[in-house]
């Protein structure tokens, strides 16, 4: 849990954010549209039944159910803020296990598939891709837009790795173990232009997990730190490319060294910060600051 004020640290000493935007909690009525309304009930109240919590794989306590909701409001509002400006990320997010009936994998409430919902509803945008590059697929979000034609979730991750049972993202991509840089981004650089030409998203989800990286605790790839760096460029500057707004998230990242994981997440804003500044398709929209909630 501390590499998310260790990250904070990193931006700020870097001076890749003059401040913060802080987000409203999530409500029930905006957790409801992507979970079971009994659940998330249950998650405030901490009564959430004993072989959820073992799913979930930590205690539901109000301390962990208050995070849950506040991390979600950071990427409702990350996404908010990628409409207003073209690019926004948020210093947490990425619960992409949890899904309707329940949360699964250190993940209480799906924050990207909220936030997708929320900008659904408001009519903020119409057709939106969801980008997950965590190491572990996407199940989650995979199985709560399983029947939404308005989203489209794209998932590559490790294939031998968790969940040991795969959901059916609209485009999976399992990876073998081992898979180095060269490999990994020569697929993402077929694939991912495709997909934006196909389904034209007005929003882009990045889930950007760090637990692809070779020393991950819990990753089983092989990538280097430059190779990360090198992903998130490419997705950002190609949702730039495509004049899609991209709300980042932060997903996946383990290990017993809280400040070298914090610096592998801190590759996501500093990437959108470079992409930013050698855009090539500046507008009056585009040109303001990137915003880190």
């Amino acid at each position: 849990m501390g590499k998310y004020k260790a990250l904070k640290a990193i931006l700020e000493q870097e001076g890749y954010c003059s401040g913060f935007a802080e987000p409203t909690p999530a409500t029930a009525a905006q957790l409801n549209r992507a979970h079971d309304p009994a659940y998330v009930e249950a998650v405030f109240a901490q009564t959430v039944a004993p072989a959820i919590v073992r799913r979930i794989g930590l205690p539901v306590t109000e301390a962990v159910a208050r995070r849950a909701a506040a991390a979600t409001g950071g990427t409702i509002k990350t996404a908010e803020l990628a409409l207003d400006h073209g690019l926004a990320c948020n210093t947490a997010g990425g619960s992409h296990h949890a899904a309707w009936d329940g949360g699964a994998g250190f993940c209480v409430f799906n924050d990207v598939a909220t936030a997708a919902y929320a900008m659904l509803d408001q009519r903020r945008a119409s057709r939106i891709l969801v980008v997950d590059l965590d190491v572990h697929q996407g199940d989650g979000t995979a199985k709560i837009f399983a029947e939404e034609p308005a989203v489209f979730t794209f998932s590559m991750h490790a294939e031998k790795n968790y969940p040991s049972r795969k959901a059916v993202s609209d485009l999976d991509v399992a990876l073998p173990c081992g898979t180095s840089d060269e490999a990994y981004l020569g697929l993402l650089k077929a694939i991912l232009p495709q997909l934006f030409e196909q389904h034209r998203p007005d929003l882009v989800f990045y889930i950007a997990g760090v637990d692809p990286h070779e020393d991950d605790a819990l990753g089983r790839l092989r990538l280097s730190r430059e190779g990360l760096f090198a992903r998130d460029l490419y997705v950002v500057e190609t949702a730039r490319t495509h004049r899609a707004a991209l709300a980042g998230v932060l997903g996946g990242g383990y290990g017993q060294d809280e400040k070298a994981i914090a610096d592998l997440h801190a590759q996501l804003h500093r990437a959108a910060a470079q992409a930013w500044a050698t855009g090539s398709t500046p507008s009056p929209v585009w040109n303001m600051h990137p915003l880190s909630i």
